[in-house]
């Protein structure tokens, strides 16, 4: 039997909202629970934006995958003082996103469209639009499954790297220890061993959320306790339930 979890870091902010179900699993299982970004994005510069060769006029339709997509799209417009026009069209990957819009937009009068939530989806609708010419804000991390997707479909596309995914000082929490460890991506594994070098699981349990962030936990060594998605567990709260009904 492993041993009981008692508390868990989650690396991510703290939800605002007081239903996450992370709340409810503390309660129920009488576990304390902190969360810490182990990762925060920063915007790019004016200059690193112009020696990409990007210009915002060349474009009638904007594709966000995000809502981070969508302030630093309008952050560096602003800084280039560019001023979007109405006949620009918005593809969004979900409704979320498309209604996040109307922090800058008068949304009504927007020609907005928007997929369920995958990427594959927004493809459909960006398919029907191909004489677009399309422009991609994004991190410096950017699935590959979105470039392979529109490329496969001769999407007329430029790429702007707006802002970036950088490691976060974790320095205050060296001498803090937790039962567990909660990962959702391959950056929050590189911030923990950029953070702490010497780290050693000894036992911590390791919780990852997703493939990619799976096989970043193995090839750095981690043993992983609690992997989620799981036929059982489609959540990571799920997951570590499951895991804390059978440990604690």
């Amino acid at each position: 039997m492993g041993k009981a979890i008692r508390s868990i870091l989650v690396s991510q902010p703290k939800p605002d909202n007081k239903k996450s179900p992370f709340f409810g699993l503390g309660d129920k299982h009488s576990v304390k629970i902190d969360f810490r970004s182990f990762i925060h994005v920063e915007g790019v510069g004016v200059k690193e934006f112009r020696d990409q060769k990007v210009n915002f006029s060349e474009f009638t339709a904007v594709i966000l995958t995000s809502r981070k997509a969508v302030d630093h799209f309008f952050r560096m417009c602003e800084k280039t003082r560019y001023s979007v026009p109405d006949s620009m069209k918005y593809f969004c990957v979900s409704e979320a996103v498309a209604l996040y819009l109307q922090k800058h937009v008068v949304y009504r009068k927007r020609k907005i469209f928007h997929g369920r939530q995958r990427f594959v989806e927004l493809m459909e609708l960006i398919k029907k639009h191909k004489n677009e010419k399309f422009l991609l804000p994004s991190s410096d991390i950017l699935k590959d499954v979105i470039p392979s997707q529109l490329n496969d479909a001769n999407i007329n596309y430029k790429r702007a790297i707006l802002y970036r995914t950088v490691v976060s000082d974790l320095s205050d929490l060296e001498d803090v220890f937790y039962d567990c460890l909660v990962f959702y991506s391959p950056a929050g594994i590189d911030s923990l061993f950029k953070n702490f070098p010497e780290f050693k699981q000894n036992d911590t349990r390791i919780a990852v959320f997703g493939e990619s962030t799976k096989k970043a936990a193995v090839k750095a060594g981690l043993d992983i306790n609690i992997a989620a998605p799981a036929p059982n567990a489609p959540s990571m709260t799920g997951a570590i339930e499951a895991y804390i009904k059978e440990h604690n």
